[in-house]
């Protein structure tokens, strides 16, 4: 009997953690990534205030004209400190290269503050 309630808890407990979503954050990545121009950021930020944060401490880059936040990323950079090369500049370039797997696609979305001004 015990086996039988402690099973049937173990179901009801695993049945949850399946059904429940874990990452609600698919879509707002998708909306921060987005080139849709009708999308509106939160704020905008010149190029000048943008290289104001150049520093391991402080990292901002701009992807397409989006700025990104990475301070929380730049220790756990799989490359290192390359990450810092464009420190409070463009790294459209660097993050499209050969070196990225899709996931960080996935993953920019989540340091999006908004937009570069045009």
């Amino acid at each position: 009997m015990v086996i039988a309630v402690v099973a049937l808890i173990f179901g009801v407990l695993l049945g949850v953690f399946i059904l429940i979503p874990r990452n609600r954050k698919s879509a707002q990545t998708e909306k921060a990534y987005s080139n849709d121009n009708r999308i509106k950021a939160s704020k905008t930020f010149s190029k000048a205030e943008v290289s104001l944060h150049n520093k391991r401490t402080d990292c901002w880059i701009i992807i397409k004209d989006k700025v990104y936040d990475v301070t929380s990323y730049v220790e756990e950079h799989p490359g290192g400190d390359a990450i810092l090369a464009h420190a409070g500049d463009d790294s459209t370039e660097g993050f499209f290269g050969p070196q990225h797997a899709t996931r960080v696609f996935d993953m920019i979305g989540d340091f999006y503050i908004g937009d570069l001004e045009q």
